[in-house]
């Protein structure tokens, strides 16, 4: 489980964007300055400013700000959800994984494809029809705004600041193992770049830089699958027979079994990585900036096809990386040993399949890929900061168009500014549990409210505000007392919750919480509350009066 701990915090479900292994437990060692690679950022950064440049013109209300107009389609939508997701850690870590470990990285890595279903079939055609900016709009939808609202944003500010840290952490390690560059720069650089294209080129800028970094990603990968084939001849048999030939596993690398200590344990961060990922604020976010849900269906239709065909390659990859990588003396100095694990196998078979220039340019595409991530992390949690807290809380409705903009730009400087800093504070720290403990928050606080204001009747205000407190709470405090927190960074000799993961108890505790209380809840207001479901479930259907959600 210490293993997949750390795979995890690499993979792309889980944004950490850097090298895994060394970006959480070590230190990098500082490569010769790449050029071609600082050459192709440098391209990337330039066209992607000058997106930003473009939607800074187009960008003049806060519809145009928070989801681009609406104007999105469900196919460029699906491709910028994708381009969230597909992150340089998922390019590098599940690959990695593949690379070690063998068959268990395609179980892992389809694995995070669970939740799209999910998103699909019960989620996205009524949050688009509910929500306007962010998915407090739902879950407040009949109930009391104040406390639901305060809420919904503290459960996005908290996975929005976990993921944060983890994304400039593992930046400053990428570019300074793939570009030869100090930490600390790289770090500032991704830190001002992030707010650029956020505080000019609002959502509009961001779904092309992640659309633009999708398909680079995509392209990148697709040519690494193909050589890799074509070295076996095309043949899946010859890949994978060769590959257990070369690797010191053997046959063992073909079966499943051996990364997760026990069944609780699969079952917790099952239930963290599906829940979890319906109850991320910058996914969510990204269902408002369609017209229609029928657009919001076609978004997660093509996210998921776009994501499946992805891990497909990082199988493809990892196992073409055992054999061109692994096994070849040309580049065992720079792959290290197979058992020993190295996530920058998908590098080095870069470098072996197109030689530097690829190298390159796959090196600038795995950093790019963090800058596509931190821009909807920053616009998510500015808007929770602007549209929850500052518009529908502190000024109860009242406050203008223009004030609530001014509230979210200057939130997305702050966010910069404190995504540097605590990139820098925790350049040394091991951030693996952040990962996991972001997605038990989103599985334990943002999805049951979610789930629960669009299909329960009974749901209340003091339900929702218990079980969701307390799922968030009761996540926080078992990541605490587990082994990664309490053993490997607190120091002790052993947890007092024995799991790596706390979903499942988290879980637990929320929806029993909101049921309870809202069972138990006889006041005239909860009976309000569920006197509006009605209403609520037929404008969920319809789209109908979007704009007329109630406010007590």
């Amino acid at each position: 489980m210490k293993m997949f701990a750390r795979v995890l915090a690499a993979l792309g479900a889980l944004p950490l964007g850097a090298q895994a292994a060394d970006a959480i437990s070590g230190a990098v060692e500082r490569q010769p300055t790449n050029w071609q690679a600082i050459i192709m950022f440098l391209v990337f950064v330039g066209a992607t400013l000058g997106i930003t440049w473009w939607a800074s013109k187009r960008t003049r209300s806060r519809s145009d700000y928070y989801t681009a107009g609406g104007n999105i389609t469900g196919f460029q939508n699906g491709l910028a959800i994708a381009g969230d997701f597909m992150s340089a850690a998922s390019f590098l870590g599940i690959s990695a994984l593949v690379y070690t470990s063998g068959y268990d990285g395609l179980i892992y890595s389809l694995g995070f494809l669970v939740g799209w279903p999910i998103i699909l079939f019960l989620i996205a055609e009524r949050l688009r029809n509910l929500g306007r900016y962010t998915f407090a709009d739902v879950a407040s939808y009949r109930l009391k705004q104040k406390p639901i609202r305060t809420l919904s944003a503290c459960g996005s500010l908290v996975v929005v600041a976990l993921y944060l840290i983890a994304q400039m952490v593992g930046a400053g390690k990428l570019i300074q193992l793939l570009f030869g560059l100090n930490y600390h720069v790289a770090v500032v650089l991704v830190g001002i770049l992030m707010v650029l294209y956020v505080l000019f080129g609002g959502m509009l800028a961001t779904t092309w830089v992640q659309i633009i970094k999708a398909v680079l990603l995509l392209f990148g990968a697709s040519f690494m699958a193909i050589m890799v084939m074509k070295t076996v001849g095309f043949s899946f048999n010859n890949l994978f027979s060769q590959a257990m030939a070369v690797h010191p596993k053997g046959a063992a690398i073909m079966s499943p079994g051996g990364l997760v200590k026990d069944p609780i344990s699969a079952l917790s961060l099952g239930l963290g990585l599906m829940f979890g990922t319906a109850g991320l604020p910058h996914i969510l976010m990204r269902f408002f900036t369609v017209s229609d849900a029928r657009e919001a269906r076609k978004s997660v239709f093509w996210a998921t096809g776009f994501m499946g065909y992805f891990y497909f390659l990082t199988f493809i990859i990892g196992f073409g990386a055992i054999l061109l990588v692994g096994a070849n003396p040309a580049f065992k100095d720079a792959a290290g040993a197979l058992i020993g694990g190295n996530n920058m196998a998908a590098v080095h078979l870069a470098d072996a399949v197109g030689g530097s220039t690829f190298l390159g340019f796959i090196s600038a595409v795995a950093f790019a890929t963090i800058l596509a991530v931190v821009a909807g992390l920053t616009l998510a949690g500015a808007s929770a900061v602007s549209h929850d807290l500052y518009a529908s809380v502190y000024r109860k409705g009242e406050a203008s168009e223009k004030d609530e903009l001014r509230v979210s730009k200057i939130t997305v400087l702050i966010l910069g500014v404190v995504a540097i800093a605590l990139g820098i504070l925790f350049e040394k720290q091991n951030i693996a549990f952040m990962v996991g403990l972001a997605f038990s928050i989103a599985a334990s606080c943002n999805f049951p409210i979610i789930l629960l204001s669009m299909y329960w009747s009974k749901l209340t205000t003091r339900g929702a505000m218990i079980g969701g407190w307390a799922g968030l709470l009761t996540a926080v405090i078992l990541m605490i007392l587990g082994p990664t927190v309490w053993v490997q960074v607190l120091g002790h000799s052993a947890p007092v919750f024995p799991y790596e993961y706390p979903a499942l108890f988290s879980m637990l505790v929320a929806f029993i919480g909101i049921w309870f209380f809202s069972t138990t809840d006889t006041s005239a207001s909860g009976h309000q509350e569920r006197m509006l479901f009605r209403d609520q479930f037929v404008r969920s259907q319809t789209g109908i009066g979007i704009d007329q959600g109630k406010s007590h």
